[in-house]
């Protein structure tokens, strides 16, 4: 499952890096929670919760339908 978080997040990081940001992949837990960090510009950004869940976790979710969620920690 790693490997399809990863390549879902492929998929988002041209639009975040075109910010100056980035995401990183942290962690999957066992119950399918996908744990990212935001880096660069997204990381400490007022808009980095919208960023996430509108962003990231609808790629990755379209893209991993076993995933349950996304959390950025």
């Amino acid at each position: 499952m790693r490997e399809k978080v990863e390549a879902a997040l492929d998929k988002i990081r041209p639009v975040l890096q075109a910010d100056g940001g980035n995401v990183e992949l942290v962690d999957i837990t066992d119950n399918g929670i996908v744990q990212v960090r935001l880096q660069g510009a997204c990381h400490g950004c007022p808009m980095s919760q919208i960023t996430l869940k509108n962003g990231v976790e609808r790629v990755i979710l379209k893209e991993v339908p076993e995933v349950k969620g996304v959390e950025s920690v």
